[in-house]
């Protein structure tokens, strides 16, 4: 589960997960990720975390929910496999990437790849010599466009505990 409202402690945000009763519940740094089990629906955490947060920063914040084998698909999957981890990441969606999502990549050199619910981006000079531009995620609205529900992750993340 990824969320994060301006400011949340880590530690609130497990006390929450704990409170919704997820079990074997951690964070990942200061990032808004927590790791969690539970035999809820996707959609059942999604709105229960969606309503806590709400409740907790006083204003609506985007959930985006994986499973364990979600997340290591998504690692599977990266068609950069090869590519510098800290240059590869993937920005995760609520749903689909409609089909013209990358259009645009082409026609800067890029090489990105859309996932099922997700988007693969190779930085191959880095980030800061790159002339894409990602918008930045609004996790502060009740309904999500394709191009507000989004929240990057290093695939270098991914390697790590994220996925079990």
């Amino acid at each position: 589960m990824s969320a994060a409202p301006e400011k949340l402690p880590m530690s609130d945000l497990k006390d929450i997960c704990e409170e919704l009763g997820f079990a074997a519940v951690r964070t990942y740094i200061a990032s808004g990720n927590v790791v969690f089990a539970s035999r809820k629906s996707e959609a059942a955490i999604k709105a229960a975390l969606e309503k806590r947060l709400e409740a907790y920063a006083g204003k609506p914040v985007g959930v985006l929910v994986r499973s364990a084998a979600e997340m290591a698909q998504v690692l599977a999957d990266n068609p950069f496999p090869n590519a510098a981890p800290n240059r590869t990441m993937a920005v995760f969606l609520d749903r689909a990437p409609p089909a013209d999502t990358l259009a645009g990549f082409a026609a800067i050199g890029r090489t990105d790849r859309a996932g099922r619910r997700e988007i693969y981006i190779h930085y191959g000079q880095g980030m800061g010599t790159s002339k894409l531009v990602i918008a930045a995620p609004n996790r502060y609205r009740a309904q999500y466009e394709y191009r507000c529900d989004a929240r990057p992750d290093g695939c270098r993340v991914l390697n790590q505990e994220s996925c079990g």
